[in-house]
Parts: structure tokens; sequence; C-alpha cells
């Protein structure tokens, strides 16, 4: 197994430089790879603060990560925070994230690069968020005596870990120092491996998370005079599957606002959505006219939201949420940010990997729906007013939501029990 993992690492930068022709995001992962380690040298040359390394793959997984860095500089002002991305939709959106002192793509792993990585960052503690697992890296803190977290960690048996042939696998979790996953179900799978002594059950950091986004109450006063007094769908991290099956709704009921925030922000996807949505209108060119007084249609009923970090705030403004992802093959997207706000939840039918969604399914907070026509069904009964659908959905999507606090306070607790940090 270690030979097929060299090879993934020796064929990945090689596809991602063929992608990078013509897809924008491979191009991104390509050009910020450039010199990398040189630049991670250069800028720890004259570094002397001790540093946390956080890494993660991508703008979800640093949601997660993201109170837990909080909570610990907090506690640990003496410490500065190295954040690392593999992906540029995580790298794009936090690359000036002042919570961080360095944010920086991840070199791809290997022997030499991890030896040089940890030559010139000399990392205190180590944070890998959700489901991060690099050999050489790992292997290189355990030399160190680099103590090595994962935080809200979630498996599934189907993992190459739990396979009779993932010895090299295992081995990688074996290097951790101690593993917080989110459900009985990882930490039994981890036991059967022998990491029963090394792991807790303390659930998902995004929770407390998005408590704190809705709690902090953000206002957005273009967002609440376009809603004002129409019930408003937000329709949120949006692929062209999901606009398919909700356009055919909205342009039929032209009462309705709707704001649409597409999961990737190119282009060819806000042009599609212009398309899709009949009297839709880009954000910022929205903003635009409002600032500067020009007209606007009368019949505008859609923004297509082209910036990123505005959907967490926005979900406040809805009637209803719908969560994109869950009609295309990868599954939803994030349900916590929504739910929170005490929001009745829509998704597609594809959930089945992510246990926030099939418990907020299980509990009514959230409503899967199969096509275009159950969602239509759902959508007239969540905006009749005669009925008590929409208020229990809204009570059991709030209630779900912060009975699962508390994640990051157990991981901070575990930090200072065995004195991880020092001040």
């Amino acid at each position: 197994m270690k030979l097929f993992y060299q090879l993934f690492l020796f064929l990945y930068p090689i596809g991602a430089k063929l992608l990078s022709f013509f897809n924008e995001k491979a191009q991104k992962w390509v050009e910020g790879r450039k010199g990398l380690m040189d630049q991670i040298c250069q800028q720890f040359q004259t570094q002397t603060a001790p540093i946390i390394w956080m890494h993660c793959a991508s703008m979800g997984e640093f949601e997660q990560g993201r109170p837990l860095l909080v909570a610990i500089k907090q506690q640990h002002p003496n410490y500065q925070v190295f954040l690392s991305f593999f992906s540029p939709s995580g790298y794009e959106v936090c690359k000036n994230y002042e919570g961080a002192n360095y944010v920086s793509y991840l070199p791809m792993d290997g022997a030499k690069n991890a030896k040089r990585f940890f030559d010139a960052v000399k990392p205190s503690l180590i944070i890998f968020v959700k489901y991060e697992f690099w050999h050489y890296y790992s292997i290189e803190a355990n030399k160190r005596n680099i103590p090595i977290l994962l935080v809200s960690g979630i498996f599934r048996k189907e993992q190459l870990f739990f396979q009779w042939y993932g010895n090299f696998y295992r081995n990688i979790l074996h290097q951790f120092s101690y593993l917080f996953v989110q459900d009985l179900g990882s930490a039994k799978l981890l036991e059967g491996i022998g990491l029963a002594n090394k792991t807790t059950v303390c659930g998902d950091t995004r929770f407390d998370r998005v408590i704190s986004i809705a709690e902090a109450h953000e206002p957005i006063d273009l967002v609440a005079d376009f809603c004002k007094d129409h019930q408003t769908i937000i329709a949120g991290s949006t692929w062209s599957e999901d606009d398919a099956e909700l356009n055919h709704f909205i342009n039929t009921h032209p009462t309705l606002r709707c704001i649409v925030a597409p999961h990737e922000i190119i282009p060819e996807r806000l042009n599609q959505c212009l398309k899709c949505y009949h009297h839709s209108m880009l954000y910022s060119d929205y903003e635009m006219a409002i600032n500067e007084q020009l007209p606007l249609a009368n019949d505008l009923q859609v923004l297509i939201i082209n910036n990123y970090g505005m959907l967490t705030k926005l979900y406040q403004y809805a009637h209803i949420c719908l969560v994109g992802g869950g009609f295309g093959g990868d599954g939803v997207h994030n349900v916590l940010e929504a739910a929170v706000y005490g929001k009745p939840v829509v998704i597609g039918p594809v959930y089945d990997k992510y246990l926030e969604a099939e418990e907020l399914v299980n509990n009514g907070g959230c409503i899967s729906v199969e096509n275009a026509l159950e969602l239509e069904e759902v959508l007239n009964e969540l905006l009749d007013d005669s009925n008590d659908t929409y208020r229990i959905a809204a009570e059991m999507a709030k209630t779900y939501v912060y009975q699962k606090a508390g994640a990051t306070k157990s991981i901070l607790d575990h930090i200072e029990a065995k004195r991880l940090l020092t001040n």
C-alpha cells in the first residue's frame, strides 16, 4: 500500500498540472505550490514565537477547526498560528484570515518535504481537522515528539484503515497523539484497530462555530431590505443539479424572494444561475445599483451571491433554507449553518455520509426530497401558515444544534490537562 501512496503523491501534481489548462481550481492549486517550500522556509527564518500548526483540507474543515483555534489563542496568546490548506477553495477564502499569523498551501507529502517543513516551522502542536492523514508528515512529527491531534474526526467501515490490506494507513492513525471523533460508530472502528486508549467521542466543533456565528447576529442591511416582508428561500451551496430542481418553483411563485449562493463562484456557474432563475441579478450588481441609486427591475425576485463568506449570515433572513449538494453525487453541504437559526432545512436525497444531516432528518428539523415535484409539495406545505409543519421543523432544527454544542471545550480541556501548550 505504501507504493500506491507514493504513486499518488507522484501522479497527483501531474494530473493537477494537466487539468490546470482548462480548470481554474486546478490552476490555482498548481500556481499556489510554485516555490512553496522556499517561501515557507523564508517566512520562518526569523520566527522565535512558538507555533501551533492547524491543517484543513478545505473551507468546510476550516469552519470546524476555527472555534478551537480561537479558543486556543485566547488561552495561549503567546503562540502564533500557521494555518495550511490542501484545496484552493479553502486557501483562497482564508488567505487573509486575521486569526492566523501564516496562511499557506500545504506542500505535497514526502520524506524530504516533511523534514524540511518541520525544520522551518518547528510547530509545538499539530491539529489536523476531520480527515487529513499524511504519512510522512505524521512520521516526522512523531520522530520529533510533536503531539498531533485529530479533531472532529469521522470514520466509516469502508475506509482503507479498516480493511485487511490497510496496515499502511492504520499506521498513519497510530501516529496521532489523540483522536477526537464525532460519533460512537467512529470510536468503535478505531477501538477495533487498537486505538481505544487515545480516542474520545466529543462531537463536532462545527456546532460551536455555527452557534457563535448565529449569536453574533451580524446584519446584512442590503439583504434585509431585499427580503423585507416577503417569504424568502435561501438556497446555499448549490450546484446545477440543485438549481434544476428548485428553479421551476421559484419562477412560478413571483411573490417569493429567493437568494441563491452557488457553491462555486465562477463565471460559468453564475451565468448558469442567471439563466436558470428568470428575474435575477448578481449580488454585486444589486449592491452597486442600491449604492448608486440606480433603478431596479420591478420584477426582481432572485439575488445570485457572487462572493465567498456571506452564506453563514444569509440564512438568518430565510423563511426556508435549501442546502445544496443533495441532488448530486457528492452529497449535501453544511446543514448546520442553516439549522442554527431555527429555520426548516430542505435537502436532496444524497446525505447518507453526513451524520448531522441524517440526525436532523430523523428529528424532523430537516426534510429530504427526491425530486422537483416532491420539493414543491414540501415548500408549499412549509409556506402555508395554517399548519404546524413549519413551526415544528424550525424548533427541532435549532434544538438539535444547541444540544450538540461543547466539542471545542472538550478538546481544549484535553490540551490543558496534558499540558500540550504552556504559557
